[in-house]
């Protein structure tokens, strides 16, 4: 590592040295992801300094959580939101709107139904038209964020997407369990 200090990147974006936006590349971001670890990995720093394997160790384990991060669509989407001032601060704030409630309400008796009766087939047909409602999300997301720039807005539909994410892996775990 030289010892000039370079600018510590203040996104994960940067990091990259990609554009803050929702629809990104994942083929650009993993090859970018992939340059940065091969330059920062700590293997290259071995008979370096105490000092410089830290520094790698601390650059590598930045890189992986900003990958984790931008390399999937409601992270990346609660990400921008929040570095955009609108927290998605989904512990705190539960307020949904009430027909969205309605549908989490029926998507959790469908796959409690599902859950019962053991059915493989009706368990995958709930995932598609889960993931059909996730996607019609997604795209409102976009939207809000890469071209309306509604940061707030866009918070309210991250926590729904949340939603829609633990019910999909509920929905795993139940097809997990099922010949």
């Amino acid at each position: 590592m030289s010892s000039a200090q370079p600018r510590t990147p203040r996104t994960h974006f940067e990091l990259f040295g990609l554009q803050p936006v929702f629809d990104l590349p994942q083929a650009d971001l993993a090859d970018r992801f992939r340059r940065y670890q091969a330059a920062v990995h700590p293997d290259r720093y071995a008979a370096g300094s105490d000092a410089e394997r830290r520094l790698a160790l601390h650059l590598a384990a930045n890189g992986n959580e900003a990958y984790r991060v931008l390399s999937d669509d409601t992270s990346r989407a609660a990400y921008l939101c929040e570095v955009n001032g609108a927290p998605i601060d989904a512990e705190r704030n539960t307020a949904m709107p009430a027909d969205f409630l309605a549908r989490q309400m029926q998507w959790r008796e469908s796959i409690d139904d599902v859950r019962g009766a053991g059915a493989r087939e009706l368990a995958l047909e709930l995932s598609g038209r889960l993931n059909a409602e996730r996607d019609r999300a997604l795209t409102q997301v976009s939207e809000l964020i890469d071209r309306t720039r509604d940061f707030a807005q866009a918070a309210m539909l991250v926590r729904q997407l949340m939603f829609y994410d633990k019910l999909q892996s509920e929905l795993r775990q139940v097809l997990r369990r099922q010949p």
